[in-house]
């Protein structure tokens, strides 16, 4: 008997062995074939001990040999704690069909939990210990480490109500507490966030669940952007609101719904401060939209006259002029080359909606928009598709000047705009004499061809719409 104990011993040690190589070295692809192998191998564990006479529900009776004896009660042991790692892995398995990863610290106290009743069940059946004192003994243990941990512990429970209610999950962009950034994990202590300047921020559960959470990444397809703008209080309010109503216009980022607005928001003794705002799809691209609108603001307000005089006025003589220093391709000329080509420039006034460019048109001038914002689009069929928005210091017709070919775009004025003409041969002169304006609009060609080609390619994103099924699907 004492043979076929030592043998059946060293099987269930084999099977261990077997379990715990498999688990960390055999190549599975997914976690359900590894759960369900070590739950095969349990299965023979038990099969092995319980044929061997061995029960985990009571303790082995071999006083005959004493390494037998010591062997048995090993197992009987280590089937309760080998159970308790089963059940933590299928238990594990099944929250994260529902929860997902975010719900990792629920399920390690869970298996904490398990693994305390695997040991207490051990003690109790296995080794016959008494188990109502040794409840009593660790109760009292358990109060005086609660009172030592109360800290640590309040951040543990903190933690299992945030990954309950789930006000933010792993890769979410919140703040908590002023700290701002993308959480990393959120463990038995603490949220963890990787900041905008690459550091961590590591925040308390216990303060996190207290704290005022805003989650930027919720709802997925609407992110609040703003920007602040301080203009001397001289400055007519409206001036200045209509100026950042057509920034707000000039960026086709915004969406349309919840509709872009710019509001006065303080008037202090010398500045006032106007906030301009709108919603995006894409919280990735918030910098890239915000340096966009603080660039569109500063353009518009020069346009406007704001932020040139303390009067707020720009003689008509010189706006051409000034304007010609904010054209990206005539940076290579001289102040008298650009002093000439000023004088020749004639303004327009366009009127909301108006056609500046038609498509297939082949104008005999270069534009550029000194004020308002101007919207191009391009056919797809029997409809037009939006490439692109253009606002002051931008120029139109550079096809027309380059190889008089039509325009590919219909050019549409979606403010009241102020355009200037510059006759064709004067900028084909200004090219002969300067190579690098010649190639600032073969450059702006190309992009601008670039970006139609986006544009058609594009598919507009489909707008799931929840219902009482997915709200299921999701708790």
């Amino acid at each position: 008997m004492s043979f076929v104990y030592a043998h059946l011993l060293s099987l269930s040690t084999l099977l261990l062995a077997i379990d715990a190589l498999l688990w960390h070295l055999a190549p599975f692809k997914h976690r359900v074939s590894r759960v369900g192998v070590r739950l095969v191998l349990f299965l023979l564990f038990s099969t092995v001990i319980i044929n061997a006479g061995v029960s985990p529900l009571q303790a082995p009776l071999l006083a005959d040999d004493q390494v037998v004896q010591l062997g048995a009660t090993a197992l009987g042991i280590l089937w309760w704690l080998y159970a308790a790692r089963v059940l933590t892995e299928v238990i594990g398995l099944a929250l994260m069909r529902r929860i997902g990863h975010s719900g990792r610290l629920l399920q390690d106290v869970i298996g904490a939990l398990v693994f305390l009743v695997a040991v207490v069940a051990a003690a109790g059946y296995v080794l016959e210990l008494p188990v109502k004192g040794l409840l009593a003994t660790s109760g009292v243990v358990a109060i005086v480490v609660g009172l030592a941990l109360q800290s640590t512990l309040s951040d543990v429970f903190s933690g299992i109500v945030l990954n309950t209610t789930k006000p933010y999950q792993v890769d979410d962009w919140v703040s908590i507490d002023g700290a701002e950034g993308k959480v990393l994990d959120i463990d038995w202590r603490a949220t963890h966030l990787l900041t905008s300047t690459g550091s961590t921020a590591v925040v308390p559960n216990s303060v996190a669940a207290k704290a005022k959470i805003v989650n930027l990444s919720r709802p997925t397809n609407m992110h609040g952007v703003s920007i602040s703008i301080q203009v001397p209080n001289h400055i007519r309010p409206r001036r200045v609101l209509d100026a950042l109503d057509r920034t707000l216009q000039g960026s086709s980022s915004l969406l349309l719904d919840p509709a872009p607005k710019a509001v006065l928001k303080e008037a202090g003794e010398t500045m006032s401060e106007y906030v301009a705002s709108g919603f995006i799809a894409e919280l990735g691209k918030k910098g890239e939209v915000r340096n966009q609108l603080f660039d569109l603001a500063h353009r518009h307000l020069e346009a406007a006259g704001i932020s040139r005089q303390p009067d707020g006025v720009i003689e008509p003589s010189t706006r051409a002029r000034a304007l010609l220093d904010e054209v990206k391709i005539f940076r290579s000329l001289s102040a008298e080359e650009r002093d000439r080509l000023a004088q020749n420039m004639v303004a327009q006034q366009y009127a909301a909606g108006e056609v500046v460019v038609d498509l297939d048109e082949v104008p005999d001038s270069l534009f550029v928009i000194a004020t308002g914002v101007v919207s191009a689009t391009v056919p797809d069929g029997s409809t037009q598709i939006e490439a692109g928005r253009m606002g002051p210091s931008e120029v139109m017709g550079e096809q027309s000047i380059l190889a008089d070919t039509p325009s590919q775009a219909r050019f549409t004025a979606m403010t009241s705009s102020i355009i200037y003409r510059l006759d064709k041969s004067l900028t084909r002169n200004c090219m002969a004499q300067r190579r690098e304006v010649d190639r600032a609009l073969n450059k702006l060609q190309a992009v601008r061809q670039q970006n139609s080609r986006m544009a058609l390619m594009a598919k507009p994103v489909a707008v799931k719409r929840g219902g009482f099924l997915s709200w299921l699907q999701n708790r």
